[in-house]
C-alpha cells in the first residue's frame, strides 16, 4: 500500500521544477523504492547530470509533529555534515521539494558482506557526533529544551499526543517511564548532531567503501546513544560486543557501554518503538494490523525492561 504522505509526481511536473532552477531539462526519471513518508526520483538531465529530487508530504497529508519542515531540515543536515561525512550535494531547496546530488552505491539492504562497510558507518557517525548544537532536540518550532532530559521527555510527549490524535493505542506508563529515568538522562550535557534514521535503506556503498549517507531529514541534537539504535533495528546492539557498527564507533570515542548507557539505549528504542506504532495509520498501515501488533510487543519488552531499571 502507499503511503498517504507521498505525493504522486511525474516526469513533466519534474521538468517544470527542475529546468528553471538547474538550466536542463529531465531527460529520463524513474521513483525510488525504500522509505514510505516522501516521493523520492532519480532523474537524468539532459547535461548528463544524475540528481535526486525528495518532495514534501502530500498537500492533503496529516502529520505528525516531528514531521514539519522535513526538506528545509534534510538541506540543513546536508550543509552542516558534508565534510564529515559522504552526503549529497544541495542543489535547490524549494518549498515542496529538494534536488541534491545522486550518490554512487547502492543500500545496504541490497548488500551482503557488509561488515566493513558498518565499521566506517560507525567511524563516520562518531566524527558527526563531534558537532554541538545549541540546544536540545529538534531545529524550528518541533520539540526542544534547555536540557536533554526536558527535550527527549518533549520529544515523547508529542509522539504521545499525536497517538491520541490517531486513535493510536501504545502501552501505558511510557511518559511515567521517561520521567523515573531522567537523572540517567540529565548525564547527558551536551547536544551532538544525531542523524537518528541510520537504518540500512540510508547507508550507500560500492565495492566494500561507504559512499552515502541519506535521509538526514529527521536529525535533532542530543545524546549520541540515540544513533546506536537504528543502525540494529530491532535488535539490542549492547548485547552484540561483535556488532561492526559498534566496533567501529567505540574505536572512534572510547565509548563503554555501562549500566547507565544501556538504560538509555532502551529508553531510545522505547521512543523508536513508540514512534513507529503511532505513525502506522499516517502510513496506511491498520492501528491493529500484524506491523502495530509486532512493534507494540518490541515497546513493551522495553518498559519492562526499564521497569527493572531504577
Amino acid at each position: 500500500m502507499r503511503s498517504p504522505t507521498r505525493r504522486d509526481l511525474d516526469l513533466r511536473t519534474l521538468d517544470t521544477w527542475i529546468a528553471p532552477v538547474l538550466g536542463a531539462s529531465v531527460r529520463e526519471a524513474s521513483e525510488l523504492s525504500g522509505g514510505t513518508f516522501a516521493a523520492v526520483w532519480r532523474a537524468t538531465l539532459t547535461d548528463g547530470r544524475e540528481i535526486v529530487v525528495k518532495t514534501a508530504a502530500a498537500p492533503e497529508a496529516r502529520l505528525l509533529r516531528y514531521e514539519a519542515g522535513l526538506l528545509a531540515a534534510e538541506s540543513a543536515y546536508y550543509q552542516r555534515v558534508r565534510n564529515l561525512a559522504p552526503v549529497p550535494e544541495v542543489l535547490h531547496l524549494a518549498d515542496d521539494w529538494l534536488a541534491v546530488t545522486l550518490l554512487p552505491g547502492r543500500p545496504l539492504t541490497e548488500l551482503d558482506n557488509t561488515d566493513g562497510v558498518r565499521e566506517q558507518l560507525g567511524a563516520t557517525i562518531a566524527r558527526v557526533h563531534e558537532l554541538t548544537g545549541s540546544r536540545f532536540g529538534y531545529a524550528g518550532a518541533r520539540a526542544s529544551g534547555a536540557d536533554w532530559p526536558a527535550a527527549f521527555a518533549a520529544i515523547v510527549d508529542d509522539l504521545l499526543a499525536d497517538a491520541r490524535d490517531w486513535s493510536v493505542r501504545l502501552p501505558s506508563g511510557i511518559a511515567e517511564t521517561v520521567e523515573r529515568h531522567r537523572a540517567c538522562l540529565a548525564t547527558v550535557t551536551r547536544p551532538a548532531l544525531l542523524h537518528w534514521d541510520l537504518w540500512d535503506g540510508n547507508v550507500l556503498a560500492r565495492d566494500g567503501v561507504l559512499t552515502g549517507l541519506v535521509d538526514g531529514e529527521r536529525y535533532l541534537y542530543g545524546d549520541p546513544l540515540l544513533d546506536l539504535v537504528s543502525p540494529a533495528l530491532f535488535r539490542r546492539i549492547e548485547d552484540e560486543p561483535d556488532n561492526p557498527f559498534l566496533r567501529g564507533y567505540a574505536a572512534a570515542t572510547g565509548l563503554v557501554l555501562d549500566d547507565a548507557a544501556r538504560t538509555r539505549l532502551a529508553l531510545y528504542r522505547m521512543h523508536l518503538y513508540t514512534l513507529m506504532v503511532t505513525e502506522c495509520p499516517s502510513r496506511g498501515e491498520p492501528r491493529d494490523g500484524e506491523r502495530a501488533a509486532y512493534l507494540t510487543g518490541l515497546l513493551e519488552s522495553e518498559l519492562h525492561l526499564l521497569g527493572q531499571t531504577m
